[in-house]
């Protein structure tokens, strides 16, 4: 025979509170690993595509500014070789204006004497005829 006691009496639902609590918290824990598994790969998902776009994004720029390094590799190119040549010129003049005071003959100096010994020796060739 059980003996029904008011201690008995309280501690029952007491006890049946505790299991419903206990079981519910389990439930709970559950519902929340079974929704972060579902969440946690959207989550992914968006992350993997945000990364994506911020990958082309940076190309694209890295891109633009690749081109825009070559655009003024190649002016800063065409500017040297501008100069390259106009110091080239300079120095030729400054060289044959040297030479000139020396006394040296210049190509067209010669080329002209060249001209006048052919002329000459044309007017000799018809003189002996």
């Amino acid at each position: 025979m059980v003996h029904v006691t008011l201690k008995n009496m309280t501690e029952a639902p007491a006890v049946a509170n505790i299991h419903e609590s206990a079981n519910r918290i389990w439930l709970a824990g559950l519902g929340a690993f079974s929704r972060n598994q579902e969440e946690g790969e959207k989550l992914f998902q968006a992350l993997v595509k945000e990364g994506e776009q911020v990958e082309k994004r940076a190309k694209e720029m890295t891109e633009t500014k690749v081109e825009e390094t070559r655009g003024k590799v190649v002016e800063l190119q065409g500017k040297a070789t501008q100069q390259f040549g106009r110091l080239e010129e300079l120095f030729q003049e400054r060289v044959a204006q040297v030479l000139h005071r020396l006394g040296v003959p210049t190509q067209e100096d010669i080329q002209e004497v060249s001209r006048r010994v052919e002329e000459l020796n044309q007017s000799v060739q018809a003189l002996k005829k």
